[in-house]
């Protein structure tokens, strides 16, 4: 069933909504009739004009300069094979995403159907003034060979199949350092590359042209060794032939120092590793099960340096690392080809990359203490956002520096910060803690899991590793809603807190100690922690579970009494807050309060502002945070100015190192030219606040449904602040991409409160040593 569940949800995934996973938006005003009189016609005959007048003008006035064709003829997917034009188009738009999220490039697909390489050709070469850049993708072996090399030749844009130099670039990056930490040279190490398509020739071209010896690669395909005496020898695997002695996987083996794996899975066993040379090299790239299994590798030799092509291990050869950053770099210079300067560039640039200490935002991504370079750090993350910043501005240097770029970057300094801004992503901060909450999943409780949307989402976050869910319920009930939607929950906890005697006893003796004197008698008591959002409460509060959700079906106020009643708020927090965290197209922007306290006062303002701060840093951004009004910085009188004006005083009095600004309008927060022009005097004055505080729950609530409903913004929320143990409300009527959303912040919120309760022991008992 898990199988089935999984196609059904990729299928879903694909289809459901707008078909297909990109679309083309328009980038200027489409608004008035003028606005399309200069979009079209007549408007649009000045730029044609112009690039009649001369050419290079397409890059100023089209989308040339940013659009990249992937292209394909289906002829070799995913390991798939050749399944025909229209079955990879799903794949070349998954890669046009990749593009777009990583590197801000605009991407067509198109799928050619011919297996002709003439053709193939011609229709390329003759979409060169549509595009800026063409990656070639799943084309099988030897044709993609020839197709490359003849676009190149003919084509004056960059041009490059990615299956073979991707790979490449990437393991070789991992191989420089791979060689470095295991003190061999690149010029005398033996490598054994067991595959022989397109990848691994191109591998091993590029390892030939960074200092390693033809001599000492032996390459192996289905058949055996690739050896000058074979009959009908490929012209191709001809390029890596060899004579030595050697004619199969165990016989190359012997005393190699590196192993590059673009095969199958398992075809390497533990005994072949044991006979390769001292400090042995291992990349088995094969997925998504590698050659050899990454356990076995690290038990058979203590000396050796593992990658594989898995992202739940270290080291992971992705090509993510590299293709979307060199057509930037190739893009932006205006390069005429992607050459063998410019892939060397990119090498070295991600093989630096792991030697320079790690963002702290990138461990958190993992839920890694201590990442630096090191046999399980060879290569950066995929999630790291520096590579844009790296690759891309070495790969345009190299271009530069080798004569083939049109365009010259005078100013590095401005183009590394330009890089930077292309990754304002909308969710870009959501994968990063998607990732985080993977690397240590905590135990989740789910009031409603009487629901189909909570079941679904359990069934996300159970596959995904992001949680350890625990159920609340009738279990009949839940049982009958999993096999009605076909839902894989097997193994998953459930509980019906009318079957816990046991606990129902311990949860109503606790809650009447803590309410006897507010009203609660013991049998109140009794009837209220059968309650599912008592009973999950109570579970958080006793260990059972690490975080409620709940709120899908009840309203918020329901939702959050019990988590107050039982677990409390956190020492010295007189004031519980909402927030959501808005993922706009300029990156996340979190809004406060939204959901719990309808009409702060001056102190309370200043505690739900100090809160939130708090909360914000906790996702690894620096709050700049506007306190928001009708006015600006005492432009009008009244009791909302007033109020926030003084909270604005207060705050820079007494949380000097907290960056905050008001009384101001909304427009002014966040736009910063607007702000400097106007209040150049003001501490957001430069950089934009990226967190607003409301004067009142009203203008919050109303604010992010308006921009989450005509503004295309994500609502991820309300993420509740200031409870002494994570307990997170859902909105009433939540998707399932929500639901999975919460879960994700509430793991991310434990893991943090851990993190805290460990830092402040470890300081105490620093403190206690001190004083000792």
């Amino acid at each position: 069933m898990d199988k089935l569940n999984r196609k059904k949800d990729a299928l879903d995934y694909h289809s459901q909504g707008r078909p297909g996973k990109i679309q083309v938006l328009p980038t200027k005003p489409t608004n008035s009739q003028r606005d399309l009189t200069l979009a079209y016609s007549p408007g649009v005959a000045e730029p044609c004009l112009k690039i009649a007048e001369n050419k290079d003008d397409v890059y100023k006035y089209t989308a040339k300069g940013n659009l990249v064709a992937v292209i394909s003829n289906g002829t070799a997917v995913l390991g798939l094979g050749d399944i025909g034009p229209e079955a990879g188009k799903p794949v070349m738009e998954g890669k046009g995403l990749l593009f777009k999220i990583f590197a801000d490039i605009d991407v067509f697909d198109l799928e050619l159907n011919t297996k002709s390489v003439d053709e193939f050709v011609t229709i390329v070469k003759a979409l060169e003034p549509t595009f800026g850049g063409i990656n070639l993708e799943d084309i099988k072996a030897p044709e993609c060979f020839e197709i490359e090399r003849r676009l190149k030749e003919e084509m004056s844009i960059p041009v490059m199949h990615d299956d073979q130099h991707g790979t490449a670039i990437i393991s070789a990056a991992a191989l420089l350092n791979a060689c470095e930490l295991q003190k061999k040279k690149l010029e005398k190490v033996k490598i054994v590359v067991n595959g022989a398509g397109a990848a691994a020739i191109s591998c091993s071209r590029l390892y030939v042209s960074l200092g390693a010896r033809k001599e000492n690669i032996v390459m192996i395909d289905r058949t055996g060794v690739i050896r000058r005496d074979r009959a009908k020898l490929d012209p191709l695997k001809a390029e890596f032939a060899t004579d030595r002695d050697i004619y199969t996987l165990d016989d190359a083996m012997k005393d190699a120092d590196v192993f590059i794996g673009l095969s199958a899975a398992d075809v390497l066993s533990p005994e072949s590793l044991k006979v390769m040379a001292k400090n042995p090299i291992v990349f088995a790239m094969a997925n998504p099960n590698p050659e050899i299994a990454y356990e076995l590798a690290i038990a058979a030799r203590k000396d050796i340096i593992m990658a594989t092509g898995r992202s739940d291990y270290p080291n992971q050869v992705n090509n993510v690392l590299g293709f979307p950053y060199i057509f930037r770099g190739a893009m932006d210079v205006r390069a005429v080809t992607i050459n063998e300067e410019m892939k060397i560039a990119a090498v070295k640039a991600i093989a630096d990359m792991a030697k320079k200490p790690v963002p702290e935002a990138v461990m958190l991504a993992y839920n890694l203490q201590n990442l630096k370079f090191g046999k399980e750090y060879i290569i950066p993350k995929p999630m790291d956002p520096r590579l844009i910043t790296s690759v891309s501005p070495a790969v345009a240097r190299a271009a530069m520096e080798s004569g083939v770029a049109r365009a010259a970057i005078t100013d590095w300094d401005a183009y590394t910060e330009e890089l930077g801004r292309r990754l304002g992503g909308e969710d870009a901060l959501l994968r990063t803690l998607s990732n985080r909450a993977k690397s240590n999943p905590k135990k989740v409780v789910f009031a409603e899991a009487d629901h189909h949307k909570i079941l679904k989402a359990v069934q996300i976050v159970k596959e995904d590793g992001i949680a350890i869910p625990v159920l609340l319920g009738n279990r009949k009930k839940i049982q009958d809603i999993i096999e009605e939607h076909s839902l894989d929950l097997n193994g998953v906890q459930i509980i019906d807190p009318l079957e816990e005697t046991e606990m129902l006893d311990q949860y109503a003796n606790f809650l009447f100690e803590k309410r006897q004197r507010k009203g609660v008698t013991i049998a109140k008591a009794m009837s209220m922690v059968k309650d599912r959002n008592y009973f999950g409460a109570c579970m958080v509060q006793f260990g059972a579970a690490d975080a409620l959700i709940s709120g899908l079906t009840k309203d918020y106020g329901s939702t959050v009494r019990p988590a107050l009643h039982i677990i409390g708020t956190e020492p010295d927090v007189t004031k519980v807050a909402g927030m959501y965290m808005m993922l706009t197209k300029k990156g996340p922007i979190f809004f406060g309060d939204t959901t719990v306290n309808k009409n702060p006062t001056v102190d309370e303002l200043v505690a739900i502002t100090t809160l939130i701060d708090h909360s914000v840093r906790k996702f690894n951004v620096n709050p700049r945070i506007a306190i928001l009004s009708y006015s600006n910085f005492g432009s009008t009188k009244g009791g909302v100015p007033e109020k926030t004006r003084e909270a604005v005083r207060i705050l820079h009095e007494q949380y000097p190192h907290i960056t905050v600004d008001g009384e101001m309008q909304a427009n002014f927060a966040i736009n910063e030219c607007l702000l400097k022009d106007n209040f150049p005097f003001s501490k957001l004055s430069g950089n934009p606040a990226n967190t607003l505080v409301f004067p009142n729950l009203e203008s919050g609530n109303i604010s992010y449904k308006l921009l989450q409903e005509l503004g295309g913004a994500e609502a991820v929320g309300p993420i509740l602040l200031g409870l002494n143990k994570p307990v997170h409300i859902l909105q009433i009527g939540s998707s399932v991409r929500e639901i999975v959303n919460m879960v994700t912040i509430a793991v991310v919120d434990v893991q943090t409160k851990e993190e805290e309760a460990a830092s402040a022991k470890e300081k105490k008992g620093v403190f206690g040593l001190v004083m000792n």
